[in-house]
């Protein structure tokens, strides 16, 4: 194994895996607000709302993340939608892991016992306000652990941005071998990364539900 090697394109592989820092970041980001949002739609009293995003959900979990990327970036143009790979791959990345973060969040809600809303709203609290004050810290938790299991995923479903030419950790790897034809010390260098970048997610992770669950008592 070329120790040298691995030393002299170490600060290419990092400046791509904040690439990959940068876009999963921000792709986790907007998909909570696109997850809060189908989450309120799926509770809607209106029933073609519901519909609709019941069928939004089931399209984005039913499809591969890799064929919505390329349907995207290729055919978005057709009807006027052209966007740069990165902001692709974010756009991407924040619809996708929003359908399944909706669920993980549903989810979380009703793991809490029902009686706890029938009793708070006894006691004059609305529909917001019991949501707030009772159900959300009894269920965030939950919410935060599955949130983060989707976190890794969408950091290891970054890899496939590079098929739309995103200089990330794995496009960037893929050149260097290209290069140096060395592909064992370029990928153990590169799997290191991704090693780091999930471990670092799971420590905040387990810091967030650390916190979440302090004065949760059930």
């Amino acid at each position: 194994m070329d120790i040298n090697l691995m030393i002299e394109i170490t600060p290419l592989l990092a400046k791509a895996a904040w690439v990959t820092i940068e876009i999963s970041a921000r792709a986790l980001f907007f998909g909570f607000f696109i997850a809060s949002a189908l989450v309120a739609l799926r509770t809607a009293r209106i029933l073609p709302v519901r519909w609709l995003a019941r069928s939004y959900i089931s399209v984005v979990r039913g499809t591969p993340y890799f064929v919505q990327l390329l349907l995207v970036f290729y055919g978005g143009p057709a009807i006027g939608l052209r966007l740069d790979p990165f902001t692709c791959g974010v756009v991407v990345g924040a619809f996708n892991i929003g359908a399944y973060m909706s669920e993980a969040i549903r989810g979380a809600i009703e793991s809490v016992d029902s009686g706890q809303s029938e009793a708070s709203r006894s006691l004059g609290f609305g529909r917001f306000a019991t949501l707030r004050h009772i159900i959300l810290p009894q269920s965030a938790g939950l919410m935060i652990r599955s949130i983060g299991v989707l976190a890794i995923i969408l950091v290891k479903n970054s890899s496939l941005v590079s098929i739309i030419s995103v200089v990330e950790l794995t496009y960037q790897a893929q050149r260097l071998i290209g290069s140096t034809y060395k592909p064992l010390e370029v990928f153990a260098l590169s799997a290191l990364m991704y090693i780091v970048i999930l471990y670092a997610v799971m420590g905040i992770v387990e810091f967030l539900y650390r916190r979440a669950t302090r004065y949760t008592y059930l």
